[in-house]
């Protein structure tokens, strides 16, 4: 397997979106394929933003694992001693902790783990009124506790929310406003930002269901992502997240080191607090995949290694990626 053979499978794969790997400040291999907008025939270029689904986790935790750093919150900070009486089916004895691990055993709003397709429509109300954080309150209640918190993993969207939530009313700053101010900012992320899906800016790639076709994910998707996922960004502000997160620009290298430190694992992946890594070594990853978004980002500490896969289309990610796990780091299977 060659960076040609990477290319050639893009094509093959009527691949959308954009592949980048680099080494330190060297970049190995970085090409833009396929359209940003269909119907006008605009070019995905390396500089396009996408959406990146739940990638945006790993920031979610970064911004509450700052305020954990300046006191304002801790591990051991119960949801419920923010959350007063919403969401009253949240197990009381549910933490700080236990949200970022996916071990809160908290009911999930849209629960990967029960199938289906993912470009149904899943949301209970209309996507336009999910546009801030309290604006998710009407569809994170109303679902019974999985299992007793600590005691196992399931992966939770929901949890990301709550985390968000958490966080606004901890700090006293709206969520979309502190992820860029605490992550964003300190790691030179200038592309990446939470914008609305009715109103996307140019050099933004619209979400497609499938790899040809017109119809985008406008209708399935939260207006405005949160903490489970929604950001836009671009493959080069993942070359500067890698680094700036493990070189403590972000939070303090102690607090890099406890979210890093797994937490638990399933059959491909260990779970630290909002990054996933390999099973036997110590390369991190985000991932995110929805209606017309898929993206992975893997960062080897040890070799300064990075590729990110990020497509406006549900599944173009994957192909490439797991092309890219076999010519450079070849994992265990994945999605």
């Amino acid at each position: 397997m060659t960076y040609a053979d990477v290319s050639s499978l893009a094509a093959s794969n009527d691949f959308s979106g954009v592949i980048s790997v680099s080494r330190g400040d060297s970049v190995e291999f970085a090409e833009a394929y396929g359209f940003a907008h269909r119907g006008y025939g605009i070019p995905n270029e390396l500089d396009t933003r996408f959406a990146i689904a739940s990638g945006t986790k790993g920031l979610t935790a970064l911004a509450v694992m700052s305020l954990v750093a300046d006191g304002t919150l801790s591990l051991s900070t119960t949801a419920r001693s923010l959350l007063g009486d919403d969401l009253p089916l949240i197990d009381s004895a549910v933490t700080v902790e236990h949200l970022l691990a996916h071990r809160s055993g908290i009911g999930d709003y849209f629960d990967e783990d029960a199938g289906g397709d993912i470009n149904d429509y899943v949301l209970p109300v209309p996507v336009h009124a999910l546009a801030t954080t309290s604006d998710f309150l009407a569809v994170l209640d109303g679902f019974p506790t999985k299992f007793a918190p600590g005691t196992d993993l399931s992966y939770c969207n929901g949890g990301y929310v709550v985390l968000a939530l958490i966080a606004e009313r901890a700090s006293g700053i709206p969520f979309h406003d502190l992820v860029l101010s605490r992550v964003c900012k300190p790691a030179n992320m200038s592309d990446t930002e939470f914008l609305r899906s009715d109103s996307l800016p140019g050099r933004t790639a619209l979400g497609y269901l499938a790899a040809t076709g017109l119809r985008t994910n406008v209708h399935h998707l939260p207006v405005r992502g949160n903490g489970d996922g929604g950001i836009y960004s671009t493959a080069a502000d993942f070359r500067a997240f890698w680094p700036a997160f493990f070189s403590g620009r972000i939070v303090p290298p102690a607090v890099v080191a406890e979210m890093v430190r797994p937490r638990s694992s399933n059959s491909y992946l260990r779970c630290g607090l909002g990054f996933w890594m390999h099973l036997t070594r110590d390369v991190l990853q985000l991932e995110g995949y929805d209606a017309g978004v898929s993206f992975r980002s893997a960062h080897d500490p040890a070799t300064g290694l990075t590729y990110t896969v990020i497509s406006n289309t549900s599944d173009g990610a994957w192909p490439i990626a797991r092309a890219l796990n076999e010519l450079l780091l070849d994992p265990s299977p994945s999605r």
